[in-house]
């Protein structure tokens, strides 16, 4: 069976193409200052057509979003709720859910039109999801207070969860260092953790970030990198769990 798995970020597009167990091919495009402007649009429209693909699983780690409670069920609020964190184009945007039964939250998000059409006119199965979800779904937690980063590229996510407990998901743009150390401090402040007594974990593009991760090192007691996105082999949307 042959499967693409797409990963999409703020400004890129990860592939990876596998075959069973086998990884046959991955790539990443990202965009800069001399990128065309529909350059993700277009990598995407030659990817999709690089084969004959069996099954096709899609990651969003756009931060559209916002998280509820289990259960919650006023769907048609969903744009409303995710414009309290982020503007959002009804027209161009397509409103999706994401359960997540593990810590009982789900999260409304949304995935740009344009490329959702050009998936699903492939007409083969697709699985969408968003990447706070298969974050929770990846991790394992103690009864403690525990920070947990998953890093991409220029981008990260951040889960602070207490006793299994979630307190605080968030999907932000890094753009230094310094301004997601500052985040990090102030947000311990603001929700009672503690320096000392709480445990870091981090995930994706650790080597990438490096020196972000150095400088953390500097401020907390507890620090531990789970796994680093090794090409081929640990690749972002294969998160461990």
């Amino acid at each position: 069976m042959n499967v693409l798995n797409l990963l999409f970020t703020k400004d890129g597009l990860i592939y990876q193409i596998a075959r069973n167990k086998s990884i046959l091919e991955e790539k990443s495009y990202f965009v800069t200052e001399e990128s065309p402007e529909n350059f993700i649009a277009d990598e995407l429209e030659k990817v999709l057509i690089k084969q004959r693909f069996d099954e096709i699983s899609v990651v969003s780690a756009l931060n559209h979003f916002t998280l509820m409670p289990e259960g919650f069920s006023e769907h048609e609020a969903g744009f409303d709720l995710i414009a309290f964190n982020a503007p959002v184009d009804k027209e161009k945007e397509e409103l999706m859910l994401s359960i997540n039964r593990k810590y009982k939250v789900q999260f409304y998000y949304t995935f740009p039109k344009n490329y959702y059409r050009k998936i699903k006119d492939l007409a083969i199965p697709v699985h969408f999801n968003f990447s706070g979800e298969k974050f929770l779904n990846s991790i394992h937690t103690k009864n403690n207070k525990e920070i947990h980063i998953n890093l991409y590229h220029n981008q990260c996510e951040f889960l602070a969860i207490d006793n299994k407990q979630i307190i605080l998901y968030n999907n932000l743009d890094v753009n230094s260092e310094v301004d997601f150390l500052y985040f990090i401090m102030f947000t311990l402040s603001k929700i009672g953790f503690g320096i000392n007594d709480t445990n870091f974990f981090a995930y994706g593009e650790t080597t990438e970030n490096e020196t972000f991760l150095s400088e953390l090192q500097k401020f907390v007691k507890h620090l531990k990198i789970v796994y680093d996105n090794i090409p081929n082999k640990n690749f972002i949307l294969n998160q461990v769990g």
